[in-house]
């Protein structure tokens, strides 16, 4: 693989960005207000990235990111991501998205709803559980004894192992955390959400590393 497509381009899809950069991918970049609003980004990523529609970063990308708020997913381009692994990072907070039965309820996760959205996609949850200012200082090379790692969910293995090679590229180590439908144990208000990642739970700005040891044990600690 060798472009990665961002629908969405925020904290968390400008982290991934720089990442996939470093590590020598192309990034083709988009967000709701359009191409020209990407100038500055694009300009500070260099030749490896360009601004395009959401549709066209669909297109190009061979793995792709979806960074939007969460009431926004059935605005995904879904014929171009036909077949493609999708990388999602989302959270369903209320106060933002509004009330969503099946969320609320429990009966499904914010990534089910994006999968049934993308039925012939191959869904991964992940970077939803980190602050992108500690998504983009914690990356370390393959090895590295401060390592931090992610966890990941899906229900294609083929789809997760791409995603940990993905990862690895970019400076991290992947935990497993299951299917789609228990990736809530790494949705916000769980152990292994945001502070697992912080040298002080009151002070997000500190990062401290978390490796997969401590990722497993925080996923098995979550409840409903």
């Amino acid at each position: 693989m060798t472009t990665v497509g961002l629908i969405g381009s925020g904290h968390i899809g400008g982290t991934v960005a720089r990442l996939a950069v470093a590590a020598g991918y192309d990034v083709v970049l988009s967000n709701s207000r359009g191409p020209e609003t990407l100038r500055d980004l694009v300009e500070e990523l260099g030749p490896r990235a360009r601004a395009a529609t959401a549709r066209e970063a669909a297109e190009a990308g061979d793995l792709v990111v979806v960074t939007i708020p969460l009431k926004a997913y059935r605005d995904v381009p879904v014929e171009p991501l036909a077949g493609k692994l999708v990388l999602d990072t989302n959270n369903y907070y209320p106060q933002r998205d509004g009330q969503i039965s099946e969320l609320d309820s429990g009966s499904a996760t914010s990534s089910e709803l994006l999968q049934r959205h993308l039925p012939q996609s191959r869904v991964v949850k992940v970077f939803n559980n980190i602050f992108f200012k500690h998504l983009h200082t914690l990356a370390r090379p393959t090895g590295a004894a401060d390592r931090s790692a992610l966890p990941i969910a899906g229900d294609d293995a083929g789809a997760k192992a791409e995603a940990t090679a993905f990862l690895d590229r970019i400076g991290y180590d992947a935990v497993d955390a299951g299917t789609l439908a228990e990736s809530w144990r790494y949705q916000p208000d769980t152990p292994a959400y945001g502070t697992i990642y912080s040298a002080d739970p009151a002070d997000w700005e500190r990062e401290a590393p978390a490796d997969a040891a401590k990722v497993r044990a925080a996923l098995t600690e979550a409840t409903r």
